[in-house]
């Protein structure tokens, strides 16, 4: 872990009274920022968040999170800020995040994550967040993650103009005014829900919000890029949102364009990872990520986009890893 503090943090903490602090760093994971834990003189905890311009720009995590506490979500609180040095102090929502908890006691899995897609339901019943549109052009430039990243680690060639009108085709369910848009938290995951003392569920990681599709979430938390979801589990969350949330278009095969969508982005950005980062542990969620994208690639009404996979990334590709191409070069 990265012990080099911020070179402004005493008199950040300073200005906000936080004196004679104990700073401990937190794990981190794929991005610039980094988070400290905070203890004062007065036995007070916070977290420290450090995000350093121009990298990491904090100002849309306090516009999101201002936003979830005006409409009763459990953000975390904010304490202070100071957004020309990247540094937001917040609400310390402890330890016990729903991936470790659930890992050491599966059996409160219905429990958890049907207070999480509760969640999501109030989203949709709350008025939408000032934020830019999760549209078409954000929707490319996602999956072109995969055809930027993943299809030349694997020396695959392919037609990027077929790519790209296949999938405009395939998003045009989605991008149109038919149904009822909502905040998209765009990470709500296993990992980024925190289990308060109170019972309550904490949201955290949410800067990239965004206003767009309601089943969006769903997928982001039932098909957990880092957690294995049964397919069981799966379906007995989504029959639970359709009972509450009660969609007027077609869900099904929404929610299995929004994974293929989704998991299609998340291929890419893990080889990303590797490829430009050298954060190579992010190749060994490829083979879930395969799996995830193959189960919405056989929604009938996706047949396009499955035809154009099984054609150019085959079965013996989607097996091997970057990593035994990169050696034999």
């Amino acid at each position: 872990m990265d012990l080099v503090l911020p070179t402004a943090l005493d008199g950040f903490l300073a200005s906000l009274d936080w004196n004679n602090c104990i700073v401990s760093p937190i794990p981190g994971d794929a991005s610039f920022r980094r988070y400290f834990r905070i203890a004062n003189d007065r036995g007070q905890r916070a977290i420290l968040m450090d995000a350093p311009p121009p990298e990491e720009d904090p100002g849309p995590f306090l516009h999101v999170a201002k936003y979830l506490l005006s409409h009763g979500f459990r953000a975390p609180e904010i304490f202070g800020s100071d957004l020309h040095h990247g540094l937001v102090l917040i609400e310390d929502f402890g330890d016990q995040r729903m991936r470790e908890h659930l890992d050491a006691n599966p059996e409160d899995e219905t429990a958890i994550y049907s207070r999480a897609v509760d969640t999501l339901v109030a989203l949709e019943q709350a008025p939408c967040a000032t934020l830019a549109a999760y549209d078409e052009a954000t929707y490319m430039r996602e999956v072109d993650l995969l055809a930027d990243w993943y299809l030349p680690a694997m020396k695959i060639d392919f037609d990027r103009d077929e790519w790209a009108g296949l999938w405009s085709e395939a998003l045009a369910s989605v991008t149109h005014n038919g149904f009822q848009k909502t905040t998209v938290l765009r990470d709500y995951h296993a990992e980024n829900i925190m289990l308060l003392e109170d019972g309550a569920q904490g949201l955290i990681d949410f800067q990239d919000a965004l206003v767009g599709h309601p089943a969006y979430d769903l997928v982001s938390i039932l098909q957990d890029a880092r957690r294995d979801v049964s397919v069981p589990l799966e379906a007995a969350m989504l029959s639970l949102y359709r009972e509450k949330a009660r969609p007027d278009y077609d869900f099904d095969l929404h929610y299995a364009l929004l994974g293929a969508q989704r998991n299609t982005k998340i291929i890419g950005i893990f080889t990303r990872l590797w490829k430009r980062d050298g954060k190579a542990r992010y190749l060994d969620f490829l083979p879930r990520m395969w799996r995830l994208l193959e189960r919405d690639l056989a929604h009938p009404g996706l047949a396009p986009l499955r035809h154009w996979f099984d054609r150019t990334i085959t079965a013996d590709i989607r097996a091997t890893s970057p990593l035994v191409l990169e050696k034999a070069a």
